[in-house]
Parts: structure tokens; sequence; C-alpha cells
């Protein structure tokens, strides 16, 4: 074949597909991720002596005791977390006496903390709840509050917070005289909304439960 006639011949084709190419509808593909294999929901009890509450939580998890609240001790034995090694998630449960007395860390320059004492007042409790739940603002595309009062006669607000948010649930639980808790999920990565939906779904579900499952106890 002449070779000028060749030419002509793959100059053509190569228009002709160039020109398909051109036209074709083109759609970008959504970013994957790894399929998470999640447990079916299981639950068993939290109920131990002397504890001021109770409540289920899953199979799945494991109860420590929160030891630490900025390198000192809480101001009672009632904190627990709720840790989900497989999810690299922790639940923070941190527990108050309405009326009590309170230790509270403030700002003392270049980064420090000091010690700061105080009483636990009701109106003080929730409007904290409210407002470590509103730091999340300036990267939650919604915060939605939901106020409830559950079977066994617990009360609280529960907050969806969306977006790339540290924490994708936070709630508090309260009998407005002696008993306040509040309850925090975070997750020990990088947050990412999309990647982290399956888990934060799931882990929902189980905070539900636990709210449902949520009894005070008279000491």
């Amino acid at each position: 074949m002449n070779p000028t006639k060749f030419s002509k011949i793959v100059f053509s084709l190569f228009s002709l597909v160039f020109f398909m190419a051109c036209n074709s509808p083109y759609s970008t593909k959504k970013r994957g991720y790894f399929k998470i294999q999640l447990p079916p929901h299981t639950y068993q009890s939290f109920n131990e002596p002397g504890f001021p509450y109770s409540f289920e939580y899953p199979t799945y998890a494991q109860i420590t005791q929160d030891s630490t609240y900025f390198d000192s001790n809480p101001e009672n034995p009632y904190w627990r977390n709720i840790d989900f090694p497989q999810f690299h998630a922790r639940i923070f449960l941190s527990y108050k006496i309405i009326g009590g007395n309170a230790l509270y860390k403030v700002p003392a320059g270049n980064g420090n903390y000091k010690d700061s004492l105080g009483i636990n007042h009701f109106d003080k409790l929730i409007n904290d709840a409210f407002m470590l739940t509103n730091k999340n603002e300036s990267v939650a595309s919604s915060i939605q509050d939901s106020l409830f009062k559950t079977e066994n006669g617990v009360t609280g607000v529960y907050f969806k917070v969306g977006g790339n948010a540290a924490t994708a649930s936070q709630f508090f639980m309260t009998d407005t005289v002696k008993n306040f808790i509040r309850g925090a999920l975070y997750f020990n990565v990088t947050p990412n909304a999309d990647s982290l939906k399956p888990v934060q779904e799931f882990l929902q579900q189980d905070i539900r439960h636990l709210i449902q499952s949520f009894k005070w106890h008279t000491n």
C-alpha cells in the first residue's frame, strides 16, 4: 500500500476516534473506600455495684475507666469509656452530680490549664453540653439536637453532627435532680464524613440502644 494513502487512512481513523471521544458523555467516578465488615448488633449489661447508673452496650466493645482528665483525676470514679478497637472509636461518658463539687480546667496561657473549683449547677451543665457540641460548628455541615424521654424515665438531648467534625454524635441524660451524664463519640482517625459514614451510622444505633436501656440507680 502506498505510504501516503496509508497515512491518510490512519489519519482518518484517528480523527474519527478522536471525534467520537470528544462527543461521548463523560462522568467522573466516585471515590471508593474499603468495605468495612460490621458485626451484628448484640448487647451486654453494664451494671457495676455502687454505680449510679446502668446500661447495655455492644458485645464488640470494651468498658474502660476514664482515669485522666487533662492529666488529672476525674472529679468522681464514675467516668467510663466505651472502646471500639476495631473501629478506632470511643464513647466518652462523664458523670456529674448536680449541685456537687466540680473540677474545671481553665486556660492558663501558653496552652496550659489550671484547676478551678466550682459547683455543678444544673443550668451550667446543660449550657456546657450545648457549648461543647457547638465547638464543631466551624467544620460541621449541620448540628441537629433532639429532646428525648425514654420508657425508663430518662430525659436528655441527642446531638447529631454532620460533616467532617471530630465527633458525629453527642448526648446527655439527666434526672434533673441529682444525676447528669454526658456522652461523646470520637474517632481516633482524621475525620472524613464519607469514609466514616457506615461506621458512624452503625455506632449511632448502638448509642440509641444505650440511651433506651439507660437507668438511674439510687445508692
